[in-house]
């Protein structure tokens, strides 16, 4: 019941705005959040109608109109309808109606990590979101590594679902670094890690401090 007065008090004072687009169709989706298989947001396909103010900060806080979103339930369902573009933004989509957001890094982070069969050739990483989304690494769900230009280190980033990815938390990258291994890629010695059968690279094996 929490849930839908936070979306009705959203849709009321982005409704207050001038021009500001008003999120038709949330409360249809509150109303089922509790259901355990995520909303057909595959087949929704409403108009764009604008932006709504709510950006989601690099260490994953969702900030509504300058206030963190406190209630994790409201975060969790609204995290439910987000869907990404190849053109890297990101929207809530609802049955009726499409609204863009910002994101400073990734919408989700990767908060914690389970290893199964650990160094072995079968080993699997299960990673879990700050959302409870839960994903093992592999073809679907690869992982990737950026550079972090201020620490000239890296971050790795694992595919959620279409065009969204969670980063994952400096804690988690440790253990993924501890899991880690040279391999030759294209005959170079390349340190990365393994899951599902495959590997992933993370940095040329010189790069790693011994």
């Amino acid at each position: 019941m929490k849930s839908r007065c936070m979306v009705a008090k959203i849709e009321k004072q982005r409704h207050q705005k001038t021009g500001a687009p008003s999120l038709r169709g949330l409360g249809l989706v509150s109303q089922t959040a509790n259901r355990k298989s995520p909303p057909p947001l595959h087949l929704w396909n409403p108009p764009y109608c604008g932006e709504i103010d709510i950006r989601i900060k690099a260490d994953g806080t969702w900030i509504h109109e300058g206030s963190p979103i406190g209630r994790q339930a409201m975060v969790k369902l609204f995290s439910s309808i987000m869907i990404g573009g190849e053109d890297g933004r990101h929207y809530l989509i609802t049955p009726v109606e499409k609204v863009g957001i910002k994101v400073d890094d990734a919408p989700f982070q990767a908060v914690s990590l389970a290893v199964e069969n650990r160094q072995r050739a079968d080993q699997a990483l299960i990673l879990t979101t700050n959302v409870g989304d839960m994903v093992t690494v592999g073809p679907e769900h690869p992982l990737t590594f950026e550079t972090d230009a201020p620490t000239s280190g890296f971050k790795p980033y694992v595919l959620i679902r279409d065009w969204l990815k969670a980063r994952v938390t400096r804690a988690i990258t440790y253990d993924l670094v501890d899991l880690g291994g040279v391999e030759a890629v294209g005959g170079e010695p390349i340190f990365g890690i393994r899951s599902c059968g495959m590997f992933f690279p993370i940095c040329p094996a010189g790069d790693i401090e011994p």
